[in-house]
């Protein structure tokens, strides 16, 4: 068997190269529709290309020594050990993968290199904070202002992703029920439209002749995906902002604001059944029993209970 696949490997070397062949599985994601996965291997891809200062290597040539190397730049680098493990465990799926392809011969290179996860700090913010950040002074016209209400808006919304809240089209506000498609998982979900979340649209609504509620993304078509990607970018500085001036001492960013319901929601003792189906969770296995009974006028209710605690 060995010298079968040492036969087959001889025979295609040289045409298995480390940065083409992640090229071809970024493509493919690509092709599938999958951009988030597809650019997660890019930034791998672009990390590894830096390590190698541009110079390309046969896939069989990856060894334990080098992923040692490369593990060793990125600590060098200043990067956080769950980054540095980030991009070790992309490369490495990409090396299993083209060992599972019959493509190289699997030598283990990534044995002595760290690709597990440490656990993350705490993202969600106290009642106190977001009562705070909503009570900050703003020009209704300032990027500031959009970036706080944008991120009050998630929360509002049971922690709806900013992806969502850029596609969120006015048709998807119909009888004071907003309902929309979650772009991740597929799931479509339902939320009773309160005065909280108009306040914000009155502020910040799109133009009348685009189609979306936000003027986050271009009614004239192009790359929305990068569009909204920049968007986020600069609502997630100015937010950043905003927490140094309120004294959070964590990164306050978009994702806060789904962490934060989630957490504000179990210690007010609303179910874990009751969040997971509000926040349109699809993995959790253990929930999902209960989930399919439930109606959206509880989870809409538990929603008015969190949003009744700002006022």
């Amino acid at each position: 068997m060995w010298g079968n696949s040492g036969r087959v490997y001889r025979r295609l070397r040289g045409k298995c190269t480390v940065f083409g062949y992640m090229q071809k599985v970024i493509a493919r994601y690509v092709s599938l529709g999958q951009f988030r996965t597809s650019e997660t291997y890019s930034s791998t891809l672009n990390s590894f290309r830096r390590f190698r200062e541009g110079v390309d290597l046969d896939m069989q040539d990856v060894d334990a020594r080098q992923m040692e190397a490369y593990e060793t730049h990125l600590r060098h680098n200043g990067l956080s050990p769950n980054t540095v493990s980030f991009y070790l465990k992309h490369l490495r799926a990409v090396y299993n993968r083209a060992v599972d392809e019959g493509l190289v011969i699997d030598r283990q290179p990534f044995k002595r290199v760290t690709t597990s996860v440490s656990k993350t700090p705490k993202r969600a913010l106290s009642l106190q904070v977001i009562r705070q950040l909503k009570a900050m002074n703003l020009s209704h016209d300032s990027p500031r202002c959009f970036a706080r209400d944008i991120f009050l808006f998630s929360f509002y919304t049971r922690g709806m992703s900013f992806v969502d809240i850029a596609y969120l089209q006015k048709k998807n506000l119909k009888g004071g029920i907003l309902s929309y498609c979650r772009r991740k998982t597929h799931q479509r979900l339902s939320i009773h439209w309160e005065d909280c979340m108009q306040e914000i649209v009155d502020r910040h609504s799109a133009d009348n002749d685009s189609p979306y509620l936000f003027p986050i993304l271009s009614p004239c078509g192009g790359s929305s995906r990068k569009r909204y990607l920049s968007v986020m970018c600069r609502v997630n500085r100015h937010l950043k902002q905003l927490g140094k001036e309120l004294g959070v001492h964590q990164p306050l960013t978009m994702y806060c604001a789904r962490h934060s319901w989630a957490s504000i929601a179990h210690e007010r003792g609303i179910p874990l059944s009751v969040i997971s189906e509000g926040m349109g969770h699809d993995s959790e296995k253990t929930t999902q029993i209960y989930l399919a009974s439930l109606k959206t006028e509880v989870i809409d209710k538990a929603n008015r209970k969190i949003l009744n605690l700002l006022c």
